[in-house]
């Protein structure tokens, strides 16, 4: 009897095949072909509550620009405050690129 991968296995090759993405092109069209629109307008307006939470925007301002539920906002606050870290490290890196690009 064969055993099931684990959650964490069946994870592990597709960010494995996100991290062999070789530019943003093939970024962006790895994502359009695993994932339906609906679900990467999701994840990029998450991104973009994110970012704009990060540059310590408030939910008004943030909802109008992009069009996120206060539940959606809250969300997204909530994780960057308690979640892994992660994406809040990526902002940073992000930001830390654009202004290294200014000067």
């Amino acid at each position: 009897m064969s055993r099931k991968n684990s959650p964490r296995e069946r994870k592990s090759g597709m960010y494995q095949a996100i991290l062999e993405l070789g530019n943003l092109e093939e970024c962006y069209e790895f994502f359009e072909d695993i994932c339906a629109m609906s679900e990467l307008q999701s994840m990029e307006q998450r991104f973009e509550v994110a970012r704009m939470l990060r540059e310590d925007k408030v939910y008004t301002e943030i909802k109008e620009k992009t069009n996120a539920s206060s539940a959606t906002i809250s969300r997204v606050n909530r994780m960057l405050n308690y979640g892994t870290g992660c994406l809040g490290e990526m902002l940073d890196r992000l930001k830390d690129r654009e202004v290294q690009k200014e000067e």
